[in-house]
């Protein structure tokens, strides 16, 4: 098995991933990264969903990257560093790619870029338990893994293989965060739970995993993602932005905890 080698620069790899694609775990990965550079410290953010790379579009920068000899250069967004397959391949075109191919670009994602001195690099996996998830735990240490989801019994069917996935690669989990749990109306305040209640909390707990919130399905989280301003960049006293810096600081607090158990080969920001 190829060795884990640690990425130069780089102390915590967090990877947000999902069972099924369409729960929003690239607008997770965006706030969570944002919100961390707002807390202080020194993030990049890596979208490895090759085949749907939406972090462009949702950080609102499309320019091509340079390259500095054989390193490329992450263009830096909000405080955030970005490597995206849609900067090199922007458009609609789609890439046909087979397992090899994705392999490479991984690879090229992790070491062939110049990520500086980093705190934390949140890699946006596809969605699935695919050749990139595999390719990505089987050559970096991981700190640990978020798996999103919405509360939908069938969301929540893929969720679970997403988490055993990872406890087969022996990837710390660091929590659920279920994801457009409930819509609050804007005319009578009513809570309307549009995809079922409470199975983000509840399949965590069957599967002995931390919870790490329940996300609103908020029409302004769509628009900050659709425009290229995320709710994050308003701060953490935002209303709209203030459960995604709490989903921050229980990711720090669950990473902390996760290197303390897997000991110190893995080195947590304060």
């Amino acid at each position: 098995m190829q060795p884990k080698l640690p990425i130069a620069g780089v102390k915590n790899l967090i990877a947000v991933g999902s069972g099924k694609g369409g729960v929003g775990k690239t607008t997770v990965s965006v706030n969570l990264a944002i919100a961390l550079a707002k807390l202080g410290h020194k993030v990049g953010l890596m979208d490895a969903d090759v085949y749907g790379p939406n972090v462009p579009l949702m950080m609102g920068t499309n320019t091509t990257p340079s390259a500095i000899g054989e390193r490329i250069q992450p263009l830096e967004q909000y405080g955030v560093k970005l490597m995206s397959m849609g900067f090199l391949n922007p458009g609609d075109k789609p890439l046909v790619w087979r397992g090899p191919m994705l392999h490479s670009v991984i690879q090229q994602f992790l070491r062939g870029v110049d990520w500086g001195e980093l705190d934390y690099l949140i890699i946006d996996l596809p969605p699935g338990t695919g050749d990139v998830q595999l390719s990505l735990v089987q050559s970096a240490p991981i700190t640990g893994a978020v798996i999103v989801t919405t509360p939908s019994d069938v969301s929540l069917e893929d969720a679970r293989k997403a988490v055993h996935m990872f406890e087969q690669v022996r990837v710390p989990l660091l929590g659920i965060v279920e994801n457009m749990s409930y819509l609050q109306c804007p005319h009578c305040d009513e809570r309307i739970d549009v995809f079922s209640t409470g199975g983000g909390r509840r399949t965590a707990t069957e599967m002995g995993v931390k919870f790490l919130g329940a996300l609103p399905l908020d029409p302004q989280v769509r628009i900050g993602g659709d425009t290229g301003h995320p709710v994050t960049t308003y701060g953490p006293e935002d209303p709209r932005a203030k459960v995604f810096y709490e989903l921050a600081t229980l990711v720090l607090m669950n990473a902390r905890e996760a290197a303390a158990v897997t000991g110190p080969t893995m080195t947590i920001a304060d």
